[in-house]
């Protein structure tokens, strides 16, 4: 598997659910490069049990990534007809209805695949293509700066839930970075101390 961090983000055009019922066809991030950072997270299968508590906890922090200039994204290999079918459920009974991001489908599992998230293979056994596991997307998520460059990602196994948390802080770390120039050390927030990326800044940091 490539590791992407520091690298170019791969470029794709697929069909993706915006606003919560609408269908675009060409959909893709470069539409965001130079405007907006972007957060773009993989989930296994629409209809699930850990999906819907990720999705939620995303949406409840729109406005906070909103504030931070962040399209925020999500993505699976489910059809857009399954996207849309599960936008139509209440929360109370499972469904993500009022889920605003844009979700993308990735029916082909390419998407998936380029960004090294995608679960499962494929043998050829004397040409009868065998598949081992689900083809389906882990738990992935990549922070992408307006450049296009992958600048964090992280991947959880399927049982295993992601801190929304965790994303804004990374989101706060880079542009901190990009702003001042300081490096941001072990557990930093907004609002503590950073270092300077030399000597001196690690004797004022130290003290």
């Amino acid at each position: 598997m490539q590791i992407l961090v520091g690298k170019k983000a791969p470029k794709f055009s697929a069909t993706a659910v915006i606003d919560g019922c609408n269908i675009a066809p060409d959909f893709s991030l470069e539409q965001f490069f130079g405007k907006k950072y972007v957060v773009l997270f993989f989930y296994p299968k629409d209809f699930t049990f850990v999906c819907p508590t990720e999705i939620w906890a995303f949406q409840e922090k729109m406005q906070e990534f909103e504030k931070r200039s962040v399209a925020l994204i999500g993505c699976s290999t489910d059809s857009e007809f399954s996207h849309l079918a599960w936008l139509e459920v209440p929360r109370e009974r499972g469904g993500i209805q009022g889920v605003t991001f844009p979700i993308i489908s990735d029916i082909n599992k390419t998407i998936a695949d380029e960004y090294g998230v995608l679960a499962g293979y494929e043998d050829d056994d004397n040409g009868i293509t065998k598949v081992t596991g689900e083809l389906v997307a882990y738990r992935g998520l990549f922070l992408i700066d307006k450049s296009g460059i992958v600048q964090h990602c992280v991947i959880n196994n399927m049982p295993l839930g992601r801190s929304v948390d965790e994303a804004l802080r990374m989101v706060d770390s880079l542009q901190h970075f990009e702003k001042f120039g300081e490096v941001c050390p072990a557990n930093w927030h907004s609002g503590q101390k950073s270092m300077k990326p030399n000597r001196d800044g690690l004797k004022e940091f130290f003290g």
